[in-house]
Parts: C-alpha cells; sequence; structure tokens
C-alpha cells in the first residue's frame, strides 16, 4: 500500500434548527470607524449570528487526500498545512462537510477500487482521532444531531464512479462503509456519450442505497439522461454558472433550470477558476443559480484542500461570514440564506433517504454485470 501512496502523489495544487447556543463562536470584527465600515461591521455580526443557527453544510472538502502527504497532523488543535481544521470550520460556522474520495486522473480498476478504499479508512481513522470536533454521519437526523453536540458532521463523498470497478456489489460495500455520494464520470457508462444502460442500473442501485448522485464535470447527456432516471434528488458537488465563467464543470442556463425543476442542487465552489477571485464574483454566481434554478436549488461547496485557488476574502473553511455578509449586503432574505447553507442540503439529503426506503421495499439488490447491458 506503500507503493500505492507515492504512485498517487497529487501534484500542486430551509431546516429550522431553532434558537441554539453557538458552539462555533465567530472572531469579533475587527471594523474601523467610519460610515461604511460600521455597516460593514454590523452585516458581519449579523452574518456571524445568522450561521450559527443556521451553518454551512459544506459540499466538497479535499482534505482526505491532503491529509495523506503529511506526516503529523492535529485538526482539533489546528493545523496550518491544509485549508480546513476544526478552529477554523468553527469559526466559520461549517455544520456538515462532506470529504471527497476523488482520485488522480488515469486511475481504474483494482487500483481506483483499492486507493478508494483506503481514502475511506483515512476519513474513519482522522474522525476517530478527533472526537471532540469531528463525528461521522450519514443521514439528516444525525448531521443535526451531531451539529447540536458541537461538532462536524462528516460525510464521505463524493467518490470518482472508477471507484466501482464497474461492479454493484462493490457500489454496496462501498456504501457500507459511509460512502454518501459517488460522481457519475470518467468511466465508460457515464462518458461524453452519456448514461449506458448499466449506468442507469447504477444509478437506481445508488436510488435505492441512498448515495447521492453527484453530476458535476458530467457530460450534458449524461446530466439529462440522470435527471430522468433518478428518483431521488441529484447534486452538482462542484458547479457554477457558466454563463458567467465558462468553465466545463459550470452549468448552462438550459441545465440549472432543468436541475432546479427536479428538485436538485448546485453546490457552488469558492475557486478562482470557475468563479472569480473575489467573494463579490463568487456572490454573483449564487445570485444567477438563484435566479434561474430557484432558492432551494443552491448550495456551497468550499472546495478547500483541493488543489484550487480561492477568492480574496474566501481564503480558508473560517470565511464564511464574509460571503454571507456580502449577500446580505445585496438584500438576501435570512431564510434564503438559511436554506443556501443548510436547509437545502439537508432537503436533498432527506429526499434520497426517502428514496431509499421507498425502493428497498419494492427491489431486491441488483446482481447485473455491465457485460450483461453493455456488452
Amino acid at each position: 500500500m506503500a507503493d500505492l501512496r507515492d504512485d498517487l502523489d497529487p501534484g500542486t495544487a430551509v431546516d429550522e434548527l431553532g434558537d441554539l447556543p453557538d458552539p462555533f463562536p465567530g472572531k469579533p470584527y475587527e471594523g474601523v470607524t467610519g460610515a461604511e465600515e460600521d455597516a460593514d461591521t454590523d452585516l458581519l455580526a449579523r452574518a456571524h449570528a445568522l450561521l450559527a443557527t443556521h451553518p454551512v453544510a459544506d459540499g466538497y472538502s479535499g482534505l482526505p487526500w491532503a491529509l495523506r502527504r503529511l506526516p503529523w497532523f492535529d485538526l482539533e488543535l489546528g493545523e496550518s498545512a491544509v485549508d480546513t481544521d476544526v478552529p477554523r470550520m468553527r469559526e466559520g460556522h461549517v455544520g456538515a462537510l462532506f470529504w471527497a474520495l476523488h482520485l488522480p486522473e488515469g486511475l481504474a480498476g483494482d487500483r481506483a477500487v483499492g486507493a478508494t478504499l483506503e481514502q475511506l479508512d483515512l476519513v474513519k481513522t482522522v474522525v476517530r482521532a478527533h472526537p471532540e470536533g469531528l463525528r461521522l454521519a450519514d443521514a439528516p437526523g444525525p448531521i443535526t444531531d451531531v451539529r447540536h453536540s458541537g461538532r462536524v458532521a462528516v460525510l464521505p463523498g463524493p467518490a470518482g464512479a472508477a471507484a466501482l470497478g464497474d461492479s454493484l456489489g462493490i457500489l454496496r460495500s462501498l456504501h457500507g462503509l459511509g460512502l454518501r455520494a459517488l460522481t457519475l464520470s470518467g468511466v465508460s457508462w457515464a462518458s461524453e456519450a452519456g448514461l449506458t444502460r448499466f449506468g442507469e442500473e447504477v444509478l437506481r442501485e445508488m436510488n435505492r442505497l441512498g448515495v447521492l448522485a453527484d453530476l458535476s464535470g458530467a457530460s450534458e447527456d449524461t446530466v439529462r439522461r440522470a435527471l430522468a432516471v433518478s428518483k431521488a434528488p441529484v447534486v452538482c458537488a462542484r458547479s457554477a454558472a457558466r454563463a458567467l465563467r465558462p468553465h466545463p464543470a459550470n452549468l448552462p442556463d438550459d441545465l440549472l433550470a432543468e436541475l432546479g425543476a427536479a428538485g436538485g442542487l448546485c453546490m457552488v465552489p469558492l475557486t478562482a477558476e470557475q468563479t472569480g477571485p473575489s467573494v463579490r464574483d463568487v456572490a454573483d454566481h449564487l445570485d444567477h443559480v438563484r435566479e434561474v434554478a430557484g432558492t432551494q436549488c443552491v448550495g456551497l461547496s468550499g472546495t478547500y484542500d483541493a488543489g484550487a485557488a480561492h477568492p480574496q476574502d474566501l481564503t480558508d473553511a473560517s470565511c464564511y461570514p464574509h460571503l454571507a455578509a456580502e449577500l446580505l449586503r445585496r438584500g438576501w432574505p435570512e431564510a434564503d440564506i438559511a436554506l443556501l447553507t443548510w436547509g437545502n442540503v439537508q432537503r436533498v439529503l432527506r429526499g434520497a433517504d426517502f428514496t431509499a426506503r421507498e425502493a428497498q421495499r419494492r427491489r431486491a439488490p441488483s446482481t447485473m454485470k455491465i457485460a450483461e447491458l453493455d456488452g
């Protein structure tokens, strides 16, 4: 496994919670005199208060891959070698975080399966080593319970589709180990040509298990077919508005509208490449997605520790209050920000769990093979 680690060097880089005591108090804003500065101070104070009750459910963190390069780390005390640790998540009011299990391009078959299992093991090891700050959770109820306990809920996923090794049995095994989301791209059954018959069977089995389908980076044909086949809400874990920035993972307006109509979730990444170099650029994307797809279709992905550059004032996991303050400045209702940060992710997770319970009553685990459907 040590050789595998060497080979995988990554290269450079609303659901109301009620009035809860804030276990993640943010730092007081160090304002200066002047009317404009006083207004900014007030907005930032309002943002902290809002996020204390409606924390951030962050859709994508590259922390598992970043940590594997470190000989030693302490996320509870604080870790300067990464963008995400418990003190900064508390300062940024992060209540839940998806830990991505994506792999470098080119890994396939047994190596992709093994590397994903290794990352899942690392996630569990890290969470066990930081019991005061982190706790594994895989459903809306437990996520809220973790939040009430003053910890950050960790959800494993999304993983890459190559992690399945074209086997539905491996999908079930990964789900049993905690996998919560899978990205449908980069394999023969979910490619530029769209979902094959086996790809559709994978998606149906994901629905039966309660594994979220992540469509960021998928082809437009795959997105449309997944929206048609999936009985559960889908997510785009790292997608912004292509109308504002022509990145291939960003969504055109027609797909944004279809995603919103299907009850899906577009989680806007806080990266300079996809959204722009400033907090205002990120807010522009959030405005656009909300306008095109609806308030219930927009979420957030910090995309920290994934090798991307981040906009000014959004450089690490402590910075979410700056974004919330910008949205308040633009006139976003607090209820809409609460959906953006927490409520929409809870809705999607509840939808996936409800779909899974219903599907398990009607459908046995699939035993189909790729050769039987795509051969």
